[in-house]
């Protein structure tokens, strides 16, 4: 039998054997955990995707979507100051009605031209210079210029089957016309006969001018309709913009127009902004047939026409120009052209633009004759001295009037 020693001793051994056991056990437990909690790690992490490179990180103020490279910015909205209380409103006064004016106050333009006799301008006047008179009351200018600006005009031109010498010399002038023209210009290309054809619109292009020209080769028909032509002439170019100019180049003769003399003027007078510039042709050919008396053959076609008949044309286009503060030109000679076109656009280009506010303002549509004069600045006669001290007689060129304003225009 064993020793009670012994006996101690087996049960010491097998207690320990048991608390070794169970330390295993929990060490094993310990074990599992851990690697299961590890393998949970590495799934999560095998996931998860690698971070973008080009990713940006928001703005501190930036809101929305993201995108594949980054943020869209969108600002918040800055808080802005309270809009200024409104002003106070001004107290009604009682028995006294609402009420608002509105003042619309017309601006008559004129353009002035001072030459001497020989048609040289003189350009060193002032405003002080000048008076201008609306219906004999003397009118305060408020604008006052010395324009150079570039030109608008039209260049009609009279072509029809009347003889030779007149066809010849009115292409002649119209050529020398575009030879004088600088390109900044706006020019338009008209021909009549018995009816106006616009050749070419405006145009700053001096070859399309030239190409219109060219087709003036073989007129249709022998008949003058001067005043149809410039009519419908001033009827197209009232809708244009700025001061306008009308080359006429004509004989004056009018055949058989529609619209009368009477009819033409008013079209005239109530056109605004607009000066002609007539140029007779054919006066050879008509002092020929005055001492040969063959004047009746000048218009072909066995048109009957007299030289009383071209002397009132004459007088018809002097007060054409004179309406409209241009000039009337007859020339002599073919060769005189180019120094008539230089002459017009001596005038043209220089000019005294004046405007004032007329004290008649009634929108009644009433003609308003105008006379202005040059003056000493102390009112007394204006003396032109050349360059050797003599004086030199000098023209003032302005319109003789123009066409108020109605209410419903």
């Amino acid at each position: 039998m064993p020793s009670k020693f012994s006996f101690r001793s087996a049960v010491a051994e097998a207690s320990i054997r048991v608390w070794l056991r169970g330390l295993g056990m929990a060490v094993l437990g310990l074990g599992i955990f851990a690697a299961q909690t590890l393998a949970a790690q590495a799934q999560d992490q095998s996931q998860t995707p690698a971070p973008n490179p080009n990713q940006q990180s928001a703005p501190p103020e930036a809101g929305g979507p993201d995108s594949e490279v980054g943020p869209y910015a969108v600002p918040t909205k800055k808080e802005e100051p309270p809009p200024p209380p409104p002003p106070p409103k001004p107290k009604k006064i009682e028995g006294m009605p609402d009420y608002s004016i509105q003042v619309n106050v017309p601006l008559v333009e004129v353009p002035v031209m001072v030459t001497t006799k020989d048609g040289q301008f003189i350009s060193n006047l002032k405003q002080e210079n000048f008076k201008i008179f609306e219906d004999g009351v003397q009118q305060n200018i408020s604008n006052f210029t010395i324009s150079e600006a570039p030109i608008t005009a039209v260049l009609l031109v009279e072509y029809a089957a009347t003889n030779y010498s007149f066809m010849r010399e009115a292409l002649q002038a119209s050529y020398s016309f575009a030879h004088s023209l600088k390109r900044d210009d706006w020019v338009a290309v008209e021909y009549y006969d018995m009816k106006p054809q616009i050749l070419v619109d405006f145009t700053q292009d001096k070859s399309a001018i030239y190409g219109a020209l060219n087709q003036l080769r073989i007129p249709g028909f022998s008949e003058t309709n001067l005043f149809d032509a410039l009519y419908d002439t001033c009827d197209r170019i009232d809708r244009v913009e700025g001061h306008k100019y009308i080359i006429l180049i004509s004989t004056g003769f009018d055949s058989f127009s529609k619209i009368n003399l009477d009819q033409i003027t008013k079209k005239i007078k109530a056109t605004k902004d607009v000066t002609i510039f007539p140029i007779s042709i054919g006066w050879t050919l008509r002092e020929f047939c005055e001492v040969n008396h063959c004047t009746g053959a000048t218009r072909g076609m066995g048109i009957p026409v007299t030289q009383m008949d071209y002397l009132q044309a004459d007088n018809e286009m002097q007060t054409f120009a004179r309406l409209t503060g241009g000039r009337f030109y007859q020339p002599r000679f073919q060769a005189e052209y180019p120094e008539i076109f230089q002459s017009i656009a001596g005038d043209i280009r220089n000019q005294y633009q004046i405007a004032y506010h007329p004290t008649n303002q009634k929108l009644d549509g009433s003609y308003r004759k105008l006379k202005v004069e040059v003056t000493a600045p102390d009112g007394g006669p204006l003396k032109v001295r050349d360059q050797k001290g003599k004086d030199v007689k000098y023209q003032v060129i302005a319109r003789e009037g123009y066409t108020a304003k109605r209410v419903v225009e």
